[in-house]
């Protein structure tokens, strides 16, 4: 009876009774509920092989999608108050940091990364929606502020990609603070003559909209990205009117001038890259090279050195200072004429008076 039980049974058994099979092997897409398999959409980079609806990715997905062969280094995040105010609403909000720390391995709802794209310098920070729907707290300012010190210190770019529902309410009114200081952030990497990119993904909305995200010195966004403040029903209520279908999406926006390029997942990298390379003044066409050349071969022909590159911008410089003098002559020269010419009519009318006086 052994061979029978041990041996016959389980085959029975193994084609009678269902195979389990796992629940992640499969995916629905939001757009259009068409079924994708795993393997083909981490293929696609996450983007719907039937609509080309563009589904969320993790960080470390995007990074390794944008960065030069997916190489970076992360950036730490300076260490804030877990629980400022003590806030408890349902849960306690250091319960709730806990919960989302251990689910997703993150510090809080920012990553910061530094490498290379299309060959130049980038700092990148990035929102985790999955970290309390990347919503900005005291943490995210601290790590904006670090990553924009990070880019003026490197001479690097500096990219924003916001993924958030907004301002952190467990956090108050140092919630909101994170606003202006992001702004600051932003206004330092300026102020250093660097590039600032936003790169604008599904979700951006409420505070993080009203602040950093859109001061960008160009805007990009993936197809079919939400972005705006106020949700859609809170603004039909309140104008009281019926909303476009496509309205706060990307491309909507892009009609109406606040994205400038809505480009897809596949072609992200080479854009952002394109466009380093423009803002970056890394072009092949760069005059220096010239003159460098030529002081290079005057001094291996054994000739006198090189006469100094200034003398041209000398010249330069007297030219325009004659043009300047030249100017405000003409200036002054114009503003006697028109005193003249106004009063010229004055003039007339006192020899008028003198004439009528004499008679």
């Amino acid at each position: 009876m052994n061979w029978i039980t041990n041996i016959i049974r389980p085959r029975i058994r193994s084609l009678v009774e269902p195979k389990e099979v796992p629940d992640n092997l499969w995916k629905k897409c939001p757009s259009c509920e068409g079924m994708l398999f795993h393997r083909d959409l981490e293929k696609s980079l996450n983007v719907c092989y039937h609509c080309n609806h563009h589904l969320r990715i993790t960080v470390k997905e995007r990074l390794a999608i944008i960065f030069d062969e997916g190489h970076y280094e992360t950036i730490s995040i300076p260490n804030v108050p877990n629980d400022p105010l003590k806030f408890k609403d349902r849960k306690k909000y250091s319960d709730r940091l806990r919960e989302n720390k251990n689910k997703t391995g993150l510090k809080d709802a920012i990553t910061l990364a530094k490498g290379k794209i299309g060959g130049q310098k980038a700092v990148i920070a990035a929102f985790n929606f999955s970290f309390m729907g990347g919503s900005m707290g005291a943490a995210v300012g601290e790590g904006l502020v670090r990553a924009a010190e990070e880019a003026v210190k490197s001479k690097s770019a500096f990219i924003t990609i916001p993924a958030s529902g907004g301002a952190r309410m467990q956090e108050g009114m140092l919630s909101l603070m994170q606003m202006p200081r992001s702004i600051i952030a932003v206004e330092m990497v300026k102020d250093a003559k660097l590039p600032y990119l936003v790169l604008l993904t599904d979700p951006t909305t409420g505070g993080v909209s009203a602040s950093f995200a859109m001061v960008g010195d160009i805007h990009l966004a993936e197809p079919g990205s939400t972005i705006g403040f106020a949700g859609r029903r809170v603004i039909e209520e309140t104008v009281r009117e019926t909303l476009p279908d496509d309205f706060q999406t990307a491309e909507y926006l892009k009609e109406h001038g606040i994205v400038d390029i809505v480009v897809s997942r596949e072609e992200l990298a080479k854009t952002l890259g394109t466009i380093l390379n423009l803002l970056m003044n890394k072009t092949n066409n760069n005059p220096n090279k010239d003159i460098k050349k030529k002081i290079k071969t005057s001094k291996n022909n054994g000739k006198n050195k090189p006469k100094s590159t200034n003398t041209k911008y000398k010249s330069k410089s007297n030219y325009i200072a004659k043009a300047r003098k030249q100017v405000k002559a003409a200036q002054i020269a114009a503003n006697k004429t028109r005193k003249k010419q106004a009063l010229k009519p004055a003039l007339k009318q006192v020899k008028k008076t003198a004439k009528i006086v004499k008679a």
